[in-house]
């Protein structure tokens, strides 16, 4: 985890001067390996299925449960996180004091956000891809129930990443 911590930190730096095409060009390459990828994201799911059944409820079961066309649409959420506005640099308050000093609040990245969800597969592409497109650097801590995915959808977009010229 330390190891982990200290890759985000470093990552930070990069990620908070990305321009608006930078990060759009790298969410659509995560996007685009997730797609890639669907053999192995669907192999470990297989496993984490396997070991969740009898232990959790059956709609947590479905909530676990990748297919082809969720996988489909995680890459889709990706995509359309891409289309938004860039919310880093946006102007959210503008003010002069009494003694004429100007004060301007702008949105800027937080540096490295922690995020911890549930079992549910495509949550960790949806909260990297926020992360990203803000600007930061995220840690995820998903579910036990769903490590296997989670462990191959972040190796997936990690690669995008990369691909990107990103560190994972």
């Amino acid at each position: 985890m330390k190891e982990m911590l200290t890759a985000a930190k470093a990552a930070k730096f990069e990620i908070a001067k990305l321009t608006t095409d930078e990060k759009n060009a790298a969410l659509n390459a995560m996007a685009d390996a997730l797609v890639a990828h669907e053999a192995q994201i669907l192999a470990a799911n297989t496993l984490d299925m396997e070991a969740a059944k009898g232990t959790v409820s059956d709609v947590m079961l479905d909530r676990l449960k990748l297919t082809a066309a969720r996988i489909a649409g995680m890459a889709q959420g990706i995509r359309e996180v891409a289309a938004l506005p860039d919310p880093v640099g946006h102007l959210l308050e503008e003010y002069t004091r009494g003694d004429g000093l100007k004060i301007r609040r702008m949105s800027v990245p937080m540096g490295v956000i922690g995020i911890i969800y549930e079992s549910r597969p495509n949550v960790t592409s949806d909260a990297a891809a926020l992360a990203l497109k803000s600007g930061n650097a995220c840690v995820l801590r998903g579910g036990k129930e769903a490590f296997c995915s989670a462990n191959a959808i972040v190796a997936a977009m990690q690669t995008g990443l990369l691909q990107a010229g990103l560190p994972k």
